[in-house]
């Protein structure tokens, strides 16, 4: 019998950017129509939307408006948006008024942790859902050990990483390197270490090239 086929995907994003949640749901709903087909195994590289963001944060409509130029109403028509593609695809979006964007560099250097502890990927749905769902602030570090720890990682080590500057350089090579490659906006989605998909495509979208470019390739 011949070995289940493995397919590596690179997901680069940012805990902040809702569309990189909602790629990664549709993802996963194409990786569940091949299970017993193909074995996965992702890897979450760190992209910051607001590098330059201030340890405060920033309101989100004046964010959206200063970055987007998006009126309010454009910014409601968006969330409205979001909400419904969370919808259909089990995730809340909780948008309120008091929401901030905030600085994600220690959320990074938490999920570089976490990546070597094999709960990356637990710990980044996690931080989605204390952004998105929960009104969390993921910059703020006695949130950051509190979401590390509901995933099973240590908290005393959590709280000594995040005191530290332990990963900063290896993270802001990370986000080197995925520039290098042209990458300007996330998600974006490299399987095998060939093919990159960018944006939150469908789901249909990624189990063809899935069933097309990779398995058809491995058989």
């Amino acid at each position: 019998m011949s070995e289940t086929p493995v397919i590596t995907i690179d997901i680069v994003s940012d805990v902040v950017c809702p569309w990189c949640i909602i790629g990664y749901k549709k993802l996963e709903k194409a990786m569940q129509q091949f299970e017993g087909k193909a074995r996965f195994e992702l890897a979450w590289h760190a992209f910051e939307l607001n590098p330059g963001m201030p340890p405060e944060g920033q309101d989100i409509n004046e964010h959206m408006a200063q970055k987007y130029g998006a009126t309010p109403e454009q910014s409601k028509t968006n969330r409205d948006r979001l909400r419904s593609a969370g919808s259909d695809l089990d995730f809340e979006f909780s948008y309120h008024e008091n929401m901030r964007m905030v600085n994600t560099f220690d959320a990074h250097r938490l999920l570089h942790w976490a990546g070597e502890m094999g709960q990356q990927t637990a710990l980044k749905l996690a931080l989605f859902k204390a952004h998105f769902t929960d009104g969390k602030d993921v910059s703020d570090h006695e949130s950051l050990i509190a979401i590390a720890s509901s995933v099973g990682l240590n908290e005393k080590r959590a709280r000594d990483l995040l005191s530290t500057d332990m990963f900063a350089a290896e993270v802001r090579a990370v986000e080197a390197e995925w520039q290098d490659r042209f990458i300007t906006g996330v998600p974006a989605f490299i399987f095998n270490k060939k093919f990159m998909v960018p944006g939150a495509q469908d789901s249909d979208t990624f189990a063809n090239i899935i069933e097309n470019k990779l398995l058809a390739k491995a058989a």
